[in-house]
């Protein structure tokens, strides 16, 4: 059977879950010895059809429909376009708006919904990995069924990369009335910085101890050329605003290089930064958990570590 991924922009940008969604996709329709389908839905679906041309994507549907989410939009045309492929398994983003219309869209389809998917594995049936109690505890799912919608974590798979040779096609689907469509955003918590956007990364914990010796992590940020990012604590004594926040209840991010300065590595961290290409960690506890996924560690006191770093990179 089939599979159909359904991506996700935002103000004029495919999201990056967008092209994870498509490489857990294409693990599905390799597995089922099926073709991968993409759809988009809204915005300008010409730019994006192009961008999600990735290897391993064999056609890309393009709905013509507003410029940002519509939640009757997208569970028409997701539906619509998954019973003419015959889709066995539709995977959207377990996002805002994948999980608005992820409901309404396995009614229609009279499917299973299995929601926050960190893994997957097809075996004469799906078995999806989830995680719960704050990502303190790993479970599997067994699923019954041939057919299913599955929403996927940002951060957990690479995203799909290369040129690929996809079909693609300007869908003529049936759209109902616009319901609740999604006219405008305004930030909350301060600050135009998004850090899932950055490819370096230098991220404060506790261990920073004081709100003025955040001026100390800035610099090493700066002579960096890198964005300033927090855990949970910081954000909640109000040194950083919300937006600079990582980790499950903040923001997966994926940079190319994270920086953990005086963060010890709780779940709810580790589970929005986990997928960085590069870690790296200082902590003077060399028992912290962040040690256990950094790919470099320095045992040892940051108001002694950071300065040598920022003079060496300054």
């Amino acid at each position: 059977m089939s599979v159909l991924v359904v991506a996700e922009h935002r103000r004029g940008d495919l999201r990056d879950v967008s092209y994870e969604a498509i490489t857990a996709g294409r693990e599905l329709a390799d597995e089922r010895d099926g073709d991968l389908h993409v759809a988009v839905v809204g915005g300008d679906v010409d730019a994006f059809a192009e961008e999600l041309n990735r290897e391993g994507v064999d056609a890309i549907h393009a709905v013509d429909d507003g410029e940002e989410f519509d939640h009757n939009a997208y569970q028409a045309a997701a539906a619509e376009l998954a019973d003419r492929i015959d889709a066995g398994a539709v995977v959207l983003p377990n996002s805002v708006n994948g999980l608005d219309y992820a409901p309404a869209l396995a009614e229609d389809l009279g499917v299973t919904l299995v929601t926050d998917a960190v893994g997957i594995e097809y075996d004469d049936g799906l078995t999806v990995t989830r995680e719960m109690y704050g990502s303190k505890v790993e479970t599997t799912v067994d699923v019954a069924g041939d057919r299913f919608v599955l929403t996927v974590r940002g951060g957990e798979w690479p995203p799909a990369e290369g040129v690929g040779d996809a079909t693609v096609e300007t869908a003529e689907v049936d759209l109902p009335e616009s319901g609740a469509r999604v006219t405008g955003f305004e930030e909350v918590g301060g600050g135009d910085v998004d850090i899932a956007d950055a490819d370096v990364l230098v991220s404060v914990g506790r261990g920073i101890e004081e709100e003025e010796n955040l001026e100390l992590v800035e610099e090493l940020a700066d002579a960096l050329g890198a964005t300033l990012s927090a855990s949970r604590p910081i954000v909640d004594n109000g040194w950083l605003p919300k937006n600079r926040q990582v980790g499950q209840s903040g923001k997966v991010v994926t940079p190319d290089v994270y920086i953990a300065v005086g963060i010890s590595g709780a779940v709810q961290h580790v589970a929005g930064m986990k997928g960085s290409d590069t870690i790296v960690a200082i902590n003077t506890d060399p028992n912290a958990p962040i040690f256990d996924i950094a790919d470099y560690g320095i045992v040892g006191d940051l108001f002694d570590v950071v300065p040598e770093l920022v003079d060496e990179f300054a």
